[in-house]
């Protein structure tokens, strides 16, 4: 004779079972027939204590709960009961609720489940490629360059009439050498940007930073809130 194990589901708590039992009977919420279920859930109880699993206190305050309704569902109702309206209104309310939750519920967990899958790591330093120019910081070069910016008014023409100029940094990069060797190797940083137009304000700006890389110029300020000057390296 083969011996068989019979496996109950472990739940959650009473409202687990109960939604449980709804679905595996396919009962309308809205319309519990209270008596078969009240029936279900305590032999689910029994079967419980018979594997020796724990039933908490809140299974059976449910318990309770189900055989009141029945028994208000069965007998007489007088007038005052009436007017309160069905007596499963109530419990309806909380396994709407309860089912609402497991809802969500599995959704979070899927999401969490496919979050898993992927590792984070926590923020690396980035290199740094450039060079800082002279002894003044990067930052004073950027806030340099956006007073550029303001000061500079860009005249817009319209496109029907003149097709916007293309700039490249290695052109802007020629032409901030050879205005350094116009005026014996040193300007002032705004004369370095001739144009008003804001791309080449960009790619000007773009293209000194490529020269301060290369060590073909270098920015220096005498100090704090003194004139930027751009000059030749004539150091190796």
């Amino acid at each position: 004779m083969t011996d068989y194990t019979v496996r109950i589901p472990v739940f959650e708590g009473p409202m687990d079972l109960l939604m449980h039992l709804i679905e595996r009977d396919k009962i309308d919420i809205y319309d519990i027939p209270i008596a078969d279920l009240t029936r279900q859930y305590l032999l689910y109880l029994d079967q419980m204590r018979e594997f020796n699993m724990e039933i908490t206190s809140a299974f059976l305050v449910m318990a309770a709960t189900l055989l009141q309704i029945k028994s208000r569902m069965m007998l007489p109702k007088p007038e005052k009961e009436k007017a309160e309206g069905d007596p499963r209104f109530e419990l309806v309310m909380r396994i709407l609720e309860y089912r609402k939750f497991k809802q969500v519920s599995a959704v979070l967990g899927d999401m969490a489940e496919m979050e898993g899958r992927f590792v984070a790591r926590a923020p690396m330093p980035l290199p740094v490629h450039h060079l800082p120019p002279g002894n003044m910081s990067l930052k004073q070069l950027v806030d340099a360059f956006r007073t550029v910016l303001a000061v500079k008014k860009e005249l817009r023409i319209p496109k029907a009439l003149v097709a916007p100029e293309a700039y490249s940094v290695q052109d802007k990069m020629e032409e901030i050498l050879s205005l350094l060797m116009r005026h014996d190797g040193t300007i002032r940083f705004l004369e370095a940007f001739q144009s008003s137009a804001r791309s080449a304000l960009i790619t000007t700006f773009l293209a000194l930073l490529e020269l301060i890389k290369r060590k073909a110029v270098r920015a220096r300020q005498a100090g704090h809130f003194a004139e930027l000057i751009i000059s030749v390296r004539k150091e190796k």
